[in-house]
């Protein structure tokens, strides 16, 4: 099935969709009703949100339909963050969250961009660890106070002036290992 899907840029009208994917998704680690209403502020996103420039919000589609999505936040000319990153739950295991992620990194490359920041949910962390990245610390999470999420680094191109070799993509874009 991955082989159908198309990526492409979201529109802003996909807010309340890309929305409702995202806590979809969320809910499929077996999250209480509870703690998925807790999460809802974080997880909706806007129109105005999806069209700031800041963002690039991008869809994966199979036939008609979006079956998951990721944002990248433009934290610096050098560095994003990965602000999304969600299948629906009908797909997760398919192959479309890794597709998605090699999107993301390749945009990030092509951006010129150094690294990837991503605060993971923790069931997320086999998928983030099996794309390249590095757990680099926690971060407390937006929807609940004195929750600590992982927080991880994808090296894309080597820092100016380094002389690192080892570092990840040496200047050219990243392949997911998964």
């Amino acid at each position: 099935m991955p082989d159908l899907i198309t990526i492409r840029d979201a529109a802003p009208d996909e807010a309340a969709y890309l929305s409702a994917l995202a806590l979809r998704s969320k809910a499929y680690w077996g999250y209480s009703r509870e703690f998925i209403q807790s999460c809802k502020t974080e997880l909706t996103y806007r129109p105005s949100q999806i069209a700031d420039e800041r963002y690039h919000f991008v869809v994966a589609q199979l036939d008609a339909a979006a079956v998951g999505f990721y944002a990248l936040e433009a934290i610096s000319p050098r560095q994003f963050e990965l602000e999304a990153l969600f299948v629906d739950p009908q797909h997760i295991g398919a192959g479309v969250g890794r597709q998605l992620m090699q999107h993301a990194l390749d945009s990030v490359a092509a951006k010129s961009g150094e690294s990837l920041l991503i605060q993971g949910d923790p069931n997320a962390e086999k998928f983030y660890l099996a794309a390249g990245a590095k757990l680099i610390g926690t971060r407390e999470s937006g929807s609940i106070s004195g929750r600590h999420l992982p927080l991880f680094e994808i090296l894309i191109r080597p820092l100016a002036g380094s002389g690192d070799d080892q570092r990840r993509g040496m200047g050219r874009p990243v392949s997911f290992q998964a």
